[in-house]
């Protein structure tokens, strides 16, 4: 029996009308609620308005993370003094700033974004996890279009960082990739989704539960 991941995040809260049903799974499982931000893109589908996210933030007990894409991501990875954007209330902060992968200088300037912010960083890789510490990866060749990867790389050792898997998966699959990744007993990671977890484009409480159900079990 593979070790279960330490939470689940789901991507893409996009409405204040799904606080209630958040805060209801969140009492019974683990959970981090990611947030896309992208000012160019507010308001847009995935991409809730800036009312909409206050709303969300403003709700107690509930843990999130901020998922900057666009223009703001270039900026945190290559001239992070430049970024503007709020980030009051969020916990972690993913820097989805390119396909290619993030250069030694990207990633100390994602790690002192987040400092200076007092959040935990996050950065996408595409292959084995690396080995830096200051900052959390997240393993993901999908980018958001629910497409699986061949194989899934290794955890790090105990001493490594903190790292994540994502890419296609679902209230179907999850049992099965959580097989295929065969984390073990003891170790710390967390698995994301969000396309997966969506239903005729938007995001759908009912498929979180059922991923949450098919990895934890019934609550206790």
């Amino acid at each position: 029996m593979p070790q279960c991941p330490a939470f689940i995040a789901f991507t893409g809260v996009d409405s204040a009308d799904l606080i209630e049903g958040m805060q209801a799974l969140s009492r019974r499982y683990p959970i981090e609620w990611g947030i896309l931000l992208d000012p160019a893109k507010s308001g847009d589908m995935l991409f809730p308005d800036d009312e909409t996210v206050a709303r969300i933030l403003a709700v107690p007990g509930l843990r999130f993370a901020a998922h900057v894409c666009g223009e703001q991501a270039r900026l945190i990875a290559d001239d992070p003094a430049s970024a503007e954007l709020p980030l009051a209330g969020f916990q972690r902060v993913q820097v989805n700033h390119g396909f290619s992968g993030s250069s030694p200088e990207q990633v100390a300037n994602v790690i002192r974004f987040g400092r200076t912010r007092g959040l935990r960083a996050m950065l996408q890789c595409l292959g084995a996890f690396p080995a830096d510490t200051g900052l959390d990866w997240l393993f993901d060749t999908s980018f958001g279009t629910g497409k699986a990867p061949d194989q899934w790389p290794a955890l790090p050792p105990a001493s490594g960082p903190f790292c994540g898997y994502s890419g296609g998966i679902r209230p179907e699959n999850v049992a099965q990739i959580l097989d295929a990744i065969a984390a073990p007993a003891g170790s710390q990671y967390w698995i994301d989704m969000e396309s997966g977890v969506r239903s005729d484009g938007r995001f759908d409480l009912g498929r979180c539960e059922q991923v949450c159900r098919a990895v934890y079990g019934e609550p206790a």
